[in-house]
């Protein structure tokens, strides 16, 4: 006797994944997008003394957004 089992993710989305993509990695990614953007801004912000006490300067900002996640 042979068992079969056939399971579908549930996050493929509206159109499954014939796009390549589904709505849930779409606004996954705006989130992301978002808080990088968010964090970008925010240490931005501070001055150069504060950035130096944290262990940062102007020129890692952007890769410290980008590390994020």
């Amino acid at each position: 006797m042979a068992f079969f089992v056939h399971t579908r993710p549930v996050a493929d989305g509206v159109f499954g994944r014939s796009l390549g993509f589904s709505f849930g990695e779409l606004f996954a990614n705006i989130i992301v997008w978002n808080d990088r953007r968010v964090t970008r801004n925010e240490l931005s912000k501070l001055p150069d003394h504060v950035l130096n006490d944290i262990g940062l300067c102007r020129g890692d900002i952007a890769k410290a957004a980008y590390e994020l996640r």
